[in-house]
């Protein structure tokens, strides 16, 4: 329990320091794109933009820690509850908000620093009622329908995502949450781990679901960071990645807390559910009344430090 607590914070601080450098990235290659009038119809960034905003050195930085992040957070996933595993690995906006004060200067308000301290109480409440995880040994066939499941959500809500433009960064968000948590999902079931048998992992369904749902929800996430304001996004992220993981965890997988212990876990995820939403949320001066649109080519403001609100975690 201990090394697989220690393991899913590192994972967290990894994506903690990953978002800052990719939104770093993500909105200066937005703002340039807007200055070119390189938007969609629909006043949402380009192909061409989020591509550039993947090609700069901030964003790849970020990524390889992301890639890091990834990996020890997949272990994690095989060592925890997915309800804890997922929840500690989400507090990466903690870590984002406290590097904001030492790395870019900002200062935390009251609302902000009550938010980190309910996350930081929740997460010590949740990894103490935790019980063993899961054996993770489902049929094949749940395999087969999260690889489904994976492909719906990522590309038909890159579609609707294209579509709805500008007014997209809520459900890009949740879309991107929802595909780290079928990811998260697809580790724990994953075959051909333990022991390793290589053929029994490329034949798992479960692998390639991984791999939609990681690329895909790495692709929505930039997206997100490149719409305005992504208080929301942020917010709508969080509980994708942690609420539906979760419950799929203690329902069908096993996962469960000590005995006597079920209210401290509930208690503590719901707490540290709404704790993290609520720093992405305060964490935005732009955000407190709505989404603000993307920069248009009339609106496009000079370089300046970001603010915490564009910081969000995957």
């Amino acid at each position: 329990m201990l090394i697989g607590l220690l393991t899913a914070v590192a994972a967290s601080i990894c994506y903690g320091t990953g978002s800052v450098l990719q939104a770093v990235g993500s909105r200066k290659s937005a703002r340039r794109e807007a200055a070119a009038g390189s938007v969609t119809q629909h006043g949402g960034p380009s192909l061409s933009s989020t591509a550039k905003a993947a090609m700069t050195w901030e964003f790849i930085v970020g990524t390889i820690l992301d890639f890091v992040g990834f990996g020890l957070g997949a272990l994690a996933a095989r060592m925890l509850p997915l309800f804890l595993s997922q929840t500690v690995i989400s507090a990466n906006l903690v870590i984002t908000a406290v590097l904001a004060v030492k790395l870019l200067g900002i200062r935390l308000n009251r609302a902000e620093w009550t938010s980190i301290a309910v996350v930081c109480s929740a997460l010590v409440l949740l990894a103490t009622a935790a019980g063993p995880e899961g054996s993770g040994h489902t049929p094949i066939s749940t395999h087969w329908w999260l690889l489904a499941v994976s492909l719906l959500l990522m590309v038909g809500g890159t579609v609707v995502v294209r579509l709805l433009g500008a007014r997209a960064a809520i459900l890009a968000g949740l879309l991107s949450g929802l595909g780290f948590g079928a990811l998260g999902v697809g580790v724990r079931v994953l075959n051909g781990i333990d022991p390793f048998d290589l053929g029994a992992l490329l034949s798992d369904p479960a692998l390639y679901a991984i791999l939609v749902a990681g690329i895909g929800g790495m692709y929505l996430h930039t997206i997100a960071l490149q719409i305005g304001s992504v208080n929301g996004a942020t917010a709508a992220l969080v509980v994708g990645e942690t609420v539906l993981p979760g419950m799929i965890g203690v329902l069908w997988l096993g996962d469960s807390s000590r005995p006597g212990f079920a209210w401290a876990a509930i208690t503590g995820f719901v707490l540290a559910v709404a704790g993290a939403v609520a720093v992405a949320w305060f964490g935005d001066p732009e955000g407190h009344g709505g989404e603000a649109g993307p920069p248009g080519p009339a609106s496009v403001e000079p370089e300046r430090p970001e603010p915490v609100s564009s910081l969000s975690g995957v």
